[in-house]
Parts: structure tokens; C-alpha cells; sequence
């Protein structure tokens, strides 16, 4: 590992309320004094070899006040004498005639100097975990802490916001997800109490309350990769919408969207988004349980669907829950002619812990249809959430058994679905 430029005073150990100040240190580097004609070429050959600091100049007046001359500042564990200096670097100094003389410069550090590592590093409890990655919501930091490190919460949200340009309010997620309305509860480390937040993803500019809606920075190339797969006409049912992240760049591609949240506070964005970036004329929005939605809208405008050639789309992203809603699939259209023709493909989300999740998905998929789904699907890694815990996407074409099952509370075989669903069960 290489040696570190700033060693942190011991007296910061342990801080829980931050000082900036105590983080303050003078160290002692070795400096050359060049001519300020052949100033810019000696820095760019010695590159490597000086102070790199965030905030600290690598080139300063020196002692005399000279204009003639400037001190360029190295880096004490590179350069420790004349002859520190490497081959390359020894000759560009001869051609530039400059002296390989030596002298000492008190460089004085503040915390503003520092990185986020470094600050937290010196703070936190010799052999624990530093943590300063985040998700980056518009201005909004998200952080999710161990618990370990909550007693150094507020100092964490802190340097966070300090070190980070444009992060103004720093988040903690307090508790897991809610499964009925899809968000964190979270409270604010640092900053500002403001959580609307103003997101551009893919082109597409948002804006919502991020301690009332559900919204995952990570997913942006999810969300263009199943966009993508939506042609100019066809017709895209989002069952759990959110704000907007796959409804509204597929209205914007020309889809026709009918677009669906349960939380009040995700209607209201995905509604406000839509006017943001002029596509309300092409979304119908609705405020229902998922289930209520596949068998109200989506059963409705089916079956005239169906009966065209453009492309129809369900894309069911609660990826807690969203199997447990294929159900409302079965017998969908029973009282209509049975058909082959156009029927809808399902992108449906899931987490597995499984060993192997591509095949958990599908099975789990399959007994919530009552429709064996293991020679008509893809499945589709999404990313890794947790350890062991992955996220994916299974797509199919409902199976018209399922579709037009004349009986839908029966399988195709005649079962009943409830012991189906407690297998589904047992098997994740």
C-alpha cells in the first residue's frame, strides 16, 4: 500500500459531532524551484511525482517573492533527495536547466484537503467498515448505514455532503421496503429537509417526493432495455408505474401506454412527469391495486388488442411481489373467442436467493399461472441486490390456456390454484 501524505491527528478517533478544524495538520515536503518561463513543461515531466491533493496547488510562490522563480511541490514518499528523481524525469530537468536542488515547504492541511475516505477512515473505530458509497437521487444522497456505524450517522451525511459538489440533503433508509406502497422510510443525516428531487434518466427529466415514491437510479438500463423492446403503436400496460421511469420514454417513443400505481403519492408524479415531458396525451394513468388493474383496464381495452397487429406489452416491475399477480391472468378473457394471434408479453420482475435463480423465477412464474412456462420464457438478470439475493426479469407470451381458460379459477389440467400457490410458496 502505498504511503499515505496526511496522517490523521489521534484525537479525531471516536468523533461523533464533526470538528473540521481538528483535522487541521502542517507536514513538511520537499520543493524545486523552477523558472516560470519552463514553469508548465517541468510540471507536466514531474506529473507523477507531485503533491496530489484536492485543493492543495502543486506549484506556489517561494520564499523570496521572486516572479522569476515558482516552488513546485513533491511528493514526500516519491521524492526524498536528488536523486529520487527517475531517469526521464533527471533528463528533462537537465534540458530544461533547472537545478535538482531541494527544499523544505510547510504545506498546510485542512479537512477540505481531505477525501471522504480519509475523513471517515480517521473517525470511525480502528477495523470497521468505512462506508461512503451512495445513491445519487438529484440532489439527494441515499446512504443505507450498518449499524455499527449509526452512532456516527450525522458526522457521515456530513462529509458526505461536503466532499460530494451538489448534494445538498444526505438520506438514511430506515427501514426495509414497503411492500404495499414501494418506498423507504428514511430520515435526513444532513442538509436540507427538501425531498423533491429533480432526476434526468435516459434523456427522460422526473421529479418526485423521494421519502413518498419508490425510485432506483440503478435500474436506468433496465428500464431502456425493456423501453426498447416497445414498437411506434403498440401498447404498453405498466402495472406497478411508479413515476414513470418505462410509461413515459415508451410514450415517447410512440407507444400507447395505460399507466398504473396503488400509493396516491406515485399517481400524482407519474401524472405530474407525463405533463413535465408532453406526453399526457399518450398515458392514461390510474390509482389501483395491481391486481384490480389486469382485471379492470387491461381486460377491457384486451381483447380489441388482441385483434391488431401491434405489439402489447405488461411490464409488472414490484419485484417483492409482482409474481404473486400472474395469477389475475388466468381466464382473463374467458368469455372471448380463444386466439393465437397477438397475445401479450408479460416483463415480469423477481428477486431469487436460490442457487439457481434463472430457474426459480420460472418455476415460481409458472405455478402462479398454473401454466408450465419452462420451454416459452427468457429470464433476464437484472443486477445483484444483496449478497445472494439477485433481481431478474422473466418474459413470456401469455400462454392462451391461461388467457382464455374458460374456468378461471382452474388450471389447464383442472386444478385448484390454492395448492398451487402454497407449492410456490414451499419453493421459494
Amino acid at each position: 500500500m502505498e504511503p499515505k501524505l496526511y496522517k490523521p491527528p489521534p484525537q479525531v478517533r471516536g468523533m461523533t459531532s464533526l470538528d473540521k478544524e481538528a483535522f487541521t495538520q502542517t507536514i513538511t515536503v520537499p520543493a524545486l524551484r523552477v523558472p516560470t518561463g519552463v514553469l508548465n513543461k517541468v510540471v507536466k515531466s514531474l506529473k507523477k511525482s507531485t503533491v496530489q491533493r484536492p485543493g492543495v496547488p502543486r506549484v506556489v510562490q517561494d520564499a523570496e517573492e521572486s516572479s522569476d522563480f515558482r516552488l513546485l511541490l513533491l511528493d514526500p514518499h516519491k521524492v526524498t533527495s536528488p536523486s529520487s528523481f527517475s531517469e526521464v524525469e533527471a533528463e528533462a530537468l537537465r534540458s530544461f536547466e533547472v537545478t535538482k536542488e531541494l527544499q523544505d515547504y510547510e504545506l498546510h492541511l485542512t479537512y477540505d484537503n481531505l477525501k471522504s475516505e480519509e475523513v471517515l477512515e480517521a473517525v470511525l473505530p480502528l477495523g470497521q467498515d468505512v462506508t461512503t458509497s451512495f445513491s445519487r437521487v438529484g440532489h439527494i444522497a441515499h446512504m443505507n448505514l450498518r449499524d455499527h456505524q449509526l452512532p456516527y450517522k450525522n458526522l457521515i451525511g456530513q462529509v458526505i455532503m461536503d466532499k460530494n459538489p451538489g448534494v445538498t440533503c444526505v438520506v438514511n433508509k430506515t427501514n426495509m421496503i414497503d411492500s404495499t406502497y414501494r418506498y423507504f422510510k428514511m430520515e435526513v443525516l444532513a442538509g436540507e429537509e427538501n425531498m423533491v428531487a429533480k432526476v434526468k434518466e435516459n434523456g427522460v427529466t422526473y421529479e418526485f417526493d423521494f421519502s413518498c415514491v419508490y425510485w432506483n437510479p440503478r435500474l436506468s438500463t433496465e428500464h431502456q432495455r425493456i423501453v426498447q423492446l416497445v414498437k411506434r403503436g403498440d401498447t404498453v400496460f405498466d402495472v406497478f408505474a411508479g413515476v414513470g421511469p418505462f410509461a413515459i420514454p415508451a410514450a415517447r417513443f410512440g407507444a400507447n401506454v395505460l399507466a398504473n400505481d396503488l400509493n396516491p403519492e406515485s399517481y400524482r408524479w407519474l401524472q405530474h412527469n407525463c405533463k413535465l415531458n408532453k406526453v399526457e396525451s399518450k398515458v392514461r394513468t390510474f390509482n389501483l391495486d395491481g391486481r384490480a388493474f389486469i382485471q379492470g383496464p387491461l381486460k377491457q381495452e384486451l381483447p380489441a388488442l388482441i385483434k391488431e397487429k401491434a405489439g402489447i406489452h405488461v411490464v409488472m416491475n414490484l419485484p417483492a411481489l409482482a409474481l404473486e399477480f400472474l395469477d389475475a391472468f388466468r381466464g382473463l378473457l374467458h368469455l372471448e373467442a380463444p386466439s393465437d394471434e397477438n397475445l401479450p408479453t408479460v416483463h415480469c420482475y423477481g428477486f431469487s436467493k436460490e442457487e439457481n435463480p434463472k430457474m426459480d423465477m420460472v418455476q415460481r412464474a409458472s405455478c402462479s399461472l398454473g401454466f408450465p412456462l419452462e420451454k416459452g420464457c427468457s429470464v433476464h438478470f437484472v443486477r445483484n441486490v444483496a449478497p445472494n439475493k439477485d433481481m431478474l426479469c422473466v418474459s413470456f407470451t401469455v400462454p392462451k390456456e391461461v388467457l382464455f381458460s374458460s374456468d378461471p379459477q382452474q388450471t389447464e389440467s383442472g386444478e385448484e390454484p390454492a395448492p398451487k400457490r402454497q407449492k410456490c410458496e414451499e419453493s421459494t
